[in-house]
């Protein structure tokens, strides 16, 4: 019970790793509020969670507004008392190249993966304060590390990279602490949006030689999110099978 009596907010926690997410963190015994775009799969996460024994509450979000986050924290706060925890795990992508890449992209890409990881994280700033801490996960990419990719997504990525690191300095004598992860190719719904590759095509490119399941960026997403971590602040935790290790 690693989160006992913490209350968590996920984005993105319909599917994929959000989804993962939220099943381990309520297993581990916190009270997760799992917000995302996609309410069917939502409420569907949301059920299975509270079937197993779990605390859970699905709102439905969009990340780049701040009527959705006033929404969601006035949620948080009145069904569970407090806001321990903030993963910023939405995230969305267009695979184009610079010159493909149009204005209306560029927005819609930035909107959702840095302005939504900016503005939650300012929303839970004084909840985190009155509960004497809290820790905040940004789920980045090894795309805003290097630049093989797609301008608009790296970019967005690499936003959140150096954010976290601003808001982890800014952050700390509240402890609040603010880490980031950097997954590399994790098999969900998003890998082959717009791409037609196959994971075997996919594991011959990665030095560990597989794709990476969501849980495997769950399990570092509890341990940032616990106390287990609590001298970690401004940390990028990379887990890419050694994908920029080459």
């Amino acid at each position: 019970m690693r989160l006992q009596d913490k209350v968590a907010i996920i984005t993105g926690a319909a599917r994929g790793m959000g989804a993962s997410e939220a099943r381990i963190f309520a297993n581990e015994g916190a009270k997760v509020i799992l917000a995302d775009i996609q309410v069917e799969d939502g409420n569907h996460v949301t059920k299975e969670i509270i079937d197993a024994g779990g605390q859970a509450l699905f709102v439905e979000m969009d990340v780049s507004s701040q009527a959705d986050w006033d929404r969601t924290i006035e949620a948080a706060i009145s069904n569970f008392g407090k806001i321990n925890v903030l993963v910023n795990n939405a995230g969305i992508i267009e695979r184009d190249s610079l010159e493909e890449t149009t204005e209306e992209t560029w927005d819609k890409i930035m909107a959702v993966n840095a302005k939504g990881v900016f503005l939650g994280t300012k929303a839970v700033i004084p909840h985190m304060r009155a509960a004497g801490g809290g820790s905040i996960v940004n789920i980045s990419s090894i795309s805003g590390m290097i630049s093989v990719g797609y301008p608009a997504y790296n970019s967005s990525k690499g936003a959140i990279r150096v954010f976290t690191k601003c808001a982890a300095v800014e952050l700390a004598r509240d402890n609040i602490r603010v880490n980031s992860i950097h997954p590399g190719t994790i098999w969900t719904s998003m890998s082959t949006y717009k791409r037609a590759f196959t994971r075997e095509e996919r594991a011959k490119t990665i030095p560990m030689q597989r794709v990476a399941e969501p849980e495997e960026i769950a399990y570092p997403a509890l341990f940032l999110a616990s106390d287990e971590s609590s001298y970690m602040t401004g940390s990028e935790l990379v887990i890419d099978g050694g994908a920029t290790a080459e």
